[in-house]
């Protein structure tokens, strides 16, 4: 790539990084550390290319100044947790959005998809389900009480249980992004068409609403994860599939990072969802406006942590700032 070319397309981005290194203003370490990683990584593509050139002096230079800036700042903090889950993760979520619409329009076409096939053919429900499990589902409704699956085991063993399965099947779904994103799009697709032929065959025997109340207690945080998680190998996809003005390995590298992040803040949710399934799901008994409300929450939590507030945070650089961010 010819050097005019390279500073045109990096220009605006470098001018927007010089006023954030040299404002007063406060940057999350992730967000530094960022900007630091973005810039050696110009560096070093210009000292490639470009050795003793201008670019590479004032790239040289910037790079510096994001390095001092970040053992400046580096403060000993013990809420660096905190920190994450509550204002680093969500803004740099922000423009990673459009991969978590991605995600839920697939799995919900898939679900889709899975009822349809459940409702054309008789025998999909086990073929997708397996014999054992639908005959003994069966077996439960005929016995009256159609959710006994979720009072079989002791509480702490479901628990840990269901909740250990969760995170493998979120891991699998984000590390598959590695293969251009169709393993990503396949456990969604998998886990989406399961979803919708397992709450079609509660519908063929009149249990839709029951099955939904009982199952969604757990069910809304637990699918947003995996749904969450789709978003997260996706990122991946996108590193390789879309490299910009990066070599494919320093993308992929980049977004792999982004991912992980988007990983780690499942954890605490598939950890509610396994609570959930584990010492409330069972009580089938509760009264219906008990498991209502508790969906309804479970809902609002994702909504605002994955929507909301990515918007909020962001919005919140921006007027710190007083520039737009290199969160596009």
């Amino acid at each position: 790539m010819r050097e005019i070319i390279f500073i045109r397309k990096n220009k605006n981005k470098w001018q927007n990084y010089e006023k954030l290194l040299f404002s007063n203003k406060y940057l999350a370490p992730d967000d530094l550390t960022g900007i630091y990683i973005d810039l050696t990584d110009d560096l070093a593509y210009a000292n490639t290319y470009y050795p003793g050139s201008k670019t590479t002096s004032f790239l040289n230079e910037l790079a510096g100044s994001a390095h001092r800036k970040i053992y400046k700042t580096k403060k000993a903090s013990g809420n660096a947790i905190k920190r994450f889950y509550l204002y680093d993760f969500p803004l740099m979520f922000y423009q990673y959005r459009k991969f978590l619409y991605l995600s839920f329009f697939i799995f919900v076409v898939f679900v889709a998809i899975g009822a349809f096939s459940a409702a054309s053919d008789a025998d999909y429900v086990r073929l997708i389900m397996g014999d054992a499990y639908v005959d003994k589902t069966l077996q439960y409704i005929n016995d009256k009480d159609p959710m006994a699956v979720y009072k079989q085991a002791n509480e702490v063993d479901m628990f840990l249980g269901i909740t250990i399965n969760n995170i493998k099947v979120a891991l699998y779904t984000f590390m598959y992004g590695a293969l251009l994103g169709v393993g990503t799009f396949v456990m969604l697709l998998r886990n989406a068409i399961m979803l919708g032929a397992f709450q079609y065959f509660f519908y063929q025997h009149g249990l839709l609403w029951q099955s939904a109340r009982t199952i969604w207690i757990h069910g809304t945080i637990e699918i947003s994860a995996i749904i969450v998680a789709g978003a997260a190998g996706f990122i991946i996809a996108s590193g390789i599939l879309h490299p910009g003005t990066y070599t494919r390995t320093q993308a992929f590298i980049r977004k792999s990072r982004d991912g992980l992040k988007v990983m780690l803040s499942t954890l605490p949710f598939f950890i509610i969802a396994g609570f959930f399934e584990g010492f409330v799901t069972r009580h089938t008994e509760m009264p219906d406006f008990l498991a209502v409300l508790i969906i309804l929450a479970s809902l609002s939590l994702i909504v605002y942590y994955y929507l909301w507030l990515p918007k909020i945070r962001y919005h919140e650089f921006i007027d710190k700032e007083g520039i737009k961010s290199f969160i596009k």
